[in-house]
Order: C-alpha cells, then sequence, then structure tokens
C-alpha cells in the first residue's frame, strides 16, 4: 500500500490546494527521457505547444496540431510517475465552441493518460472552461503573452505594461478563474500586475516571466538549459549546454574520422570454441 501511495501523481485539485502556499515548480518537457529526469524535482510537468519551436524548427506554435501534442504527451507520461502531466491543446482545436473543445480534450487525455490540458484566453474563453471543468476536464488557464495570437499580437513583446491593458489582463484571469481553471499561467506580463493577479484571484498562478509572487514558476526546459538560440529576458540558465554538447559532437566526429574510436574496449571479441578432445 505505501508503495502505491509514494507512486501517486500528483492532481489538478491538490496544484489549486496550493494557492498561497508553498511554490508550484513546473517545466516543459516534450520526451521521456527528460521527463524521467525532471519527475522527482517538480510538481507539474507541461508538454507545451512550445514543441512546435523547440523540436521540430517551427517559427511559431500555430502549425502544431493534436497528433504532435498526443505523440509527445504520451512519451512523457511514460517516463514518469509523480508530476502532474499538463497537455496543451494547440491552436485550432479548441476555440470554435465549447463542443469541440470537449471533443479535443477528451481525446487528449485519454490517448496520453494526462491529468490535465491546458488552452490559451481569457474571458473569450471562459465558457469552455466551465464547460470542460463542469465535464470533468482540469483546465490551466494561460493569460498575458499567448503566443497562439501571435499572428494578431504581432509580437511576443511582454504586456500588461499600460493601465489599459493592465485592466483587460487582470478580468482575463478573473474570468477564467471563476470559470474553474485550477491554475493559471502568466506569461511575460508586467510585474505589478503579475502580483495583483495573483494577489486577487483564487486560482495558483504560474509565472513565466510575471512575478516572484507567484503561486508558481514554469520555464522551458531547454531555455534554462542553455539550448535554446533566441533566450527570451524572463529565462534564467542554470546550465549552458549547448557548447557543451557541441565539443563533445566534435570531438567524437574527430575520433571516428582518425579511426581512434571505436577502441578495443568499445568492441566484441569472437566467442570462443572449446576444441574436441582428442582419441588417446
Amino acid at each position: 500500500m505505501s508503495t502505491q501511495a509514494d507512486a501517486r501523481r500528483i492532481t489538478a485539485p491538490e496544484i489549486q490546494a496550493r494557492k498561497g502556499k508553498d511554490p508550484i515548480v513546473s517545466l516543459t518537457s516534450y520526451h521521456a527521457h527528460t521527463a524521467r529526469l525532471l519527475d522527482r524535482h517538480v510538481d507539474v510537468i507541461l508538454v507545451g505547444d512550445s514543441l512546435g519551436m523547440v523540436m521540430h524548427g517551427l517559427e511559431t506554435t500555430v502549425p502544431v496540431t493534436v497528433e504532435m501534442m498526443i505523440v509527445h504527451g504520451r512519451a512523457v507520461v511514460r517516463g514518469t510517475k509523480r508530476a502532474l502531466i499538463v497537455v496543451d491543446l494547440p491552436f485550432g482545436s479548441y476555440e470554435a465552441s465549447p463542443t469541440e473543445a470537449f471533443h479535443t480534450a477528451a481525446r487528449v487525455l485519454k490517448e496520453t493518460g494526462a491529468g490535465a490540458v491546458k488552452l490559451e484566453g481569457g474571458r473569450r474563453m471562459a465558457e469552455t472552461v466551465r464547460f470542460l471543468v463542469d465535464r470533468g476536464v482540469p483546465v490551466m488557464g494561460h493569460v498575458g503573452l499567448t503566443p497562439q495570437a501571435i499572428n494578431t499580437l504581432g509580437s511576443f513583446k511582454a504586456r500588461g505594461r499600460d493601465d489599459a491593458e493592465a485592466s483587460l489582463i487582470l478580468d482575463d484571469a478573473r474570468a477564467i478563474a471563476e470559470a474553474g481553471a485550477f491554475s493559471i499561467v502568466l506569461e511575460a506580463i508586467a510585474e505589478p500586475l503579475a502580483r495583483r493577479i495573483t494577489e486577487e484571484v483564487a486560482s495558483p498562478t504560474i509565472g513565466i516571466g510575471g512575478s516572484p509572487a507567484c503561486d508558481g514558476q514554469i520555464l522551458v526546459l531547454e531555455d534554462m538549459l542553455g539550448l535554446g538560440d533566441r533566450v527570451p529576458k524572463f529565462v534564467k540558465k542554470y546550465a549552458n549546454l549547448g557548447p557543451d554538447i557541441e565539443k563533445a559532437v566534435a570531438s567524437y566526429a574527430e575520433e571516428v574520422r582518425a579511426r581512434t574510436f571505436p577502441a578495443k574496449e568499445h568492441t566484441y571479441a569472437p566467442r570462443l570454441v572449446d576444441k574436441p578432445a582428442k582419441a588417446s
């Protein structure tokens, strides 16, 4: 019984109950190997549609499909035992109606085994959030800079730096919190606004370029490991693995070309066969 309890996953209601308590630790992951490394240390792993840019070389998240999210979501779930796995609903898969959103979310949860979904948008998505939550789908919200709307926003610049825009983002956060979102990502918004939202909404806030006052923080794993080419201001690099990886690959290439790799210790000797004994 205790072994099963130790392996039990964190749930969306448990994250929701962390409002104003111990900070919620979150990172992105897109495959089983990194998810396995993260699992002991984080509370939430987001299979973000940022995988389109990080893993597939796309310029934005807009082209990402439901099928892509499911493939990566399955891998992350298989690589973990403890963290709550949240999967992004990609652009075009949920905006048309609450019913469309439910069909997409249900498919994602069924086919990945994840514990929640995330969608972008504030007041315009409040009805959809409520529709999903009422039907058993835990929803993480996302306001401020919403990358799926890049074609209308025009750039990835910070949001909420003037009073008018800040008021709209605050209203967005209030709307989806009241609709039942178990947590809300606050991306690239002015620090005083992120602090105010955290103080005023009932749902835990998870900052990414928000405020240290948020109830939790999230970063793209590749960015904080020093693997990204274009790193936003809000990223702190906890490692700089890019140059180390390139150095290792260069050494490997040099040794292969010089025929110094593989060495004897990296190869297999033939199996020795005992010779039959001679008759006396």
